[in-house]
């Protein structure tokens, strides 16, 4: 998860209607995430044979959203990349997300105490990874830290062609994290995410780290009023 500070300006478009945008001391954050999906599952039970296991590479950033009394905070995806043409245009069509199929590949590897994973995809002909390394085990983040914030999100919310919101709820015990020694992002990805995010994603990264991922489940969305 290679997260970076950027002015919220350049999100606002996106912000899907009934939540505002998220923000840990003050500042805005997007991340660029690579990671598998294993042993997936359509509604609960049904593993779709070749289409179980595969990479996505996404750009998300962070809202909120009040419900009652419970504070719901979420992330949006400004774009989703899957390797299978039939996962992008199953979650098109249940959650109304912005996926895209493109060829990728991944490499991660443990050796010894260290960490690596590394996630690539090609645009056209543009070429893009993601990589990150760490050392040492995995640890709960640190309570009031960035990587506490990033990873404890637990809705998701998606703008509809018809111009309202949907909200889902993600469920998963608490992830814990490798800090990044090394990392960062290569390639041009302004096809994907336009040119200022793009520029956004070559510049300085804010925090870097491994996640080791847990069971998820993912519940069908409920349009919000």
């Amino acid at each position: 998860m290679l997260n970076y500070e950027v002015d919220p300006r350049l999100l606002d478009k996106y912000v899907p209607s009934g939540t505002v945008l998220d923000s840990f001391l003050g500042k805005t954050y997007v991340s660029l995430v690579g990671f598998r999906f294993c042993r997936t599952k359509l509604f609960g039970s049904l593993a779709v044979p070749l289409h179980s296991d595969f990479d996505e590479v996404n750009l998300l950033f962070y809202v909120r959203r009040k419900e009652g009394d419970e504070k719901r905070r979420g992330v949006v995806f400004i774009a989703e990349i899957v390797p299978k043409q039939a996962v992008a245009t199953t979650a098109r069509l249940i959650y109304g997300e912005n996926y895209v199929c493109l060829p990728m590949k991944h490499h991660i590897c443990a050796e010894g105490s260290k960490s690596t994973a590394k996630y690539q995809w090609k645009v056209k002909h543009q070429c893009c990874q993601l990589t990150a390394q760490a050392t040492g085990p995995p640890e709960p983040p640190q309570e009031g830290s960035l990587e506490q914030f990033i990873t404890e999100h637990y809705w998701g919310y998606s703008t509809q062609r018809s111009g309202g919101s949907v909200e889902y709820h993600v469920s998963h015990v608490p992830w814990r994290v490798w800090v990044s020694t090394t990392a960062g992002f290569e390639g041009d990805a302004s096809l994907l995410y336009g040119v200022e995010l793009s520029h956004v994603l070559q510049g300085h990264l804010s925090s870097a780290f491994i996640a080791d991922g847990s069971e998820v489940t993912v519940f069908r969305g409920n349009k919000l009023a």
